[in-house]
Parts: structure tokens; sequence; C-alpha cells
């Protein structure tokens, strides 16, 4: 029988990372006197919204980050969302831009966040950034870790497999989505760490044949449980970024989160693992907040 799969608890290293933050913003404020400043924008509410804004909130309390709220109401003009854009670049005691997406379908995403300043962009959406990503050689302004990286999702992929201890060099990874937040930026960073990558989307034939083949599994389908037990190699990383709401009549909200990757199933297989929730998501904003850090430091110290 196999042995479970080792659970990589994302709560935990993310924790750690936050530690170094908090200390880092520390030695900021009695240095400078400065903080790092993170604005969040939301446009409308979905039911995430409220969730989504405690959540950036409650972390950058916890480290001394200031967190700049911008609420604004769903029938806003686009106008207006870069006017509001445009000040947040502007606003000296900020360091990182964040807009909650999907915006209301009036809006044009592409031309909201392609107003972010590339120095406050720190969801790296910008496309600057996502080019800079793709081409050899190139280093996005992110960050000055190895392998780098310039959004949260794809770094928090690669942090959550080297503080586990897998390898990536020469390894097969596959892919499954190839979408512009999740999918096509984690298959570059993989390839930039060394790892031969494949991409399994919806016009794929026998996805299943492909997934086997690898040794480590990026889930970013946001098909709930898509991926089986039996579709995984022995011994394989799995990363879940799945985050889909289910129908669960137990639970007092009526649903409950469940990853791409069918985890009771996976875990009996796979060597490692990410669950959902707990897995991936307290890194990604574990990430914001270091990309928060990093251009307040690059700021504060330019400035002063």
């Amino acid at each position: 029988s196999n042995p479970m799969a080792t659970v990589i608890d994302g709560k935990a290293i993310s924790q750690t990372i936050r530690n170094q933050i908090a200390d880092e913003v520390r030695l900021l404020s009695q240095k400078y006197g400065k903080v790092p400043g993170l604005a969040v924008m939301v446009v409308g509410s979905t039911k995430d919204s409220p969730r989504y804004l405690e959540m950036k909130r409650k972390a950058c309390a916890e480290l001394g980050i200031k967190c700049f709220v911008v609420d604004l109401a769903e029938q806003v003009s686009e106008t207006e969302v870069i006017k509001q854009v445009h000040d947040l670049n502007a606003n000296p005691h900020v360091h990182g831009i964040l807009i909650q997406l999907p915006l209301p379908k009036h809006i044009n995403e592409e031309n909201v966040l392609s107003e972010i300043s590339f120095e406050k962009d720190v969801d790296g959406f910008h496309s600057l950034n996502m080019g800079k990503l793709a081409m050899k050689g190139r280093e996005p302004l992110r960050l000055p870790s190895i392998p780098k990286a310039n959004a949260p999702e794809y770094h928090a992929c690669i942090e959550l497999l080297q503080r586990s201890g897998v390898s990536i060099k020469g390894k097969r990874a596959v892919v499954v989505g190839r979408g512009n937040i999740v999918g096509l930026p984690a298959s570059l960073v993989l390839l930039k760490a060394d790892a031969t990558v494949t991409i399994v989307h919806s016009h794929t034939s026998q996805p299943e044949n492909i997934i086997r083949e690898a040794d480590i599994l990026i889930a970013a389908a946001g098909q709930p449980m898509m991926i089986k037990g039996n579709w995984i190699k022995p011994g394989a990383a799995v990363i879940d970024f799945g985050n889909n709401a289910v129908d669960d009549p137990t639970k007092k909200s009526g649903y409950r989160l469940v990853g791409d990757v069918d985890f009771e199933e996976a875990s009996k297989i796979a060597g490692w693992i990410t669950p959902v929730p707990g897995g991936v998501g307290p890194m990604i904003v574990t990430m914001l907040l270091k990309y928060t850090l990093e251009g307040a430091k690059r700021y504060i110290e330019q400035n002063n």
C-alpha cells in the first residue's frame, strides 16, 4: 500500500514568509518612518468581495502594511475607474495596487489593468511584466529571488514546491489550464526552472494520458475535482489552484470549497499535494504582500 501524500501546508509556509516581511516592515519604519502601502480596489460587489477585502485588510494589519481601500459602485464608468487608478499611481504612500477581478461587464479589464503603473503592479498583469516573463534572459521587475516570477500565483507555485523539497530541474511538469492568471505564467516559470512543460487545455485530446506522465502537476482549470486519483503518477507533486464552491447542505454557508483535483483520491497516490482551502490561497496573499514590500523598499530607499 502507498503511504499517504505529504500535505503541503500553505498556511505554515505563508506564516514563515510573513514573519520575514513583518521584520522588514519594522526596519523600514524604524529607519525611515515610512511603511509599505497596498491599495485594494473593488468595483461593484460579488459574493467574494467582502471575503477578498477582509483577507487583504487583515493580512496588511498583521504585518504593519497600510491598506488603502477603494470601493466603487457597480455602475461606475470606466473613465472613473481609470481616474482612481491614476490617483493611486500618483500617491507616494501606495506601493502596490490590486484590483479585484472580474470587473463589471461594462468595463474593459485590459484598459484598466494596463493603466496601473508598472512599478505598482503587484499582480503582475501588466503586459510588460508578462512579456518579460516569457522572454529568455529578461527578468520581470518583480522579485530578486531565483527563479524570478512576476505575479503571486506562479511565484506561490514555485515557493510551495521548493520549500517542500520538490526538485523541478529536469522534471516533467504538466499544467492543466492556460489562463493568463495561473496556467500560462506557471508554465513559463516552470520552464525557467528547467522543467519540461506540457499544457493541457479544453482542446487537448485524452488529457488523462498526459497528466499521468507528470512529476509535477499544476491544476488551474477551474473545474471541481476534474482530476481523478488514477490520473496521477505515483509520487507526483500536485499543486491545486482550484477554488470551486460546491453545494454542501451540511455547511452553514451551504457550500464548501474544493480544488480541481479530487483530494481524497489523489492524496493516496501523490507524493505531495496542496489542500483546498489552506494550500495555495494563503500563499497568493503572502506573495502580494511581499511584492508590496519590495516596491516600498525600492521607492523609499530611492527617495530618501
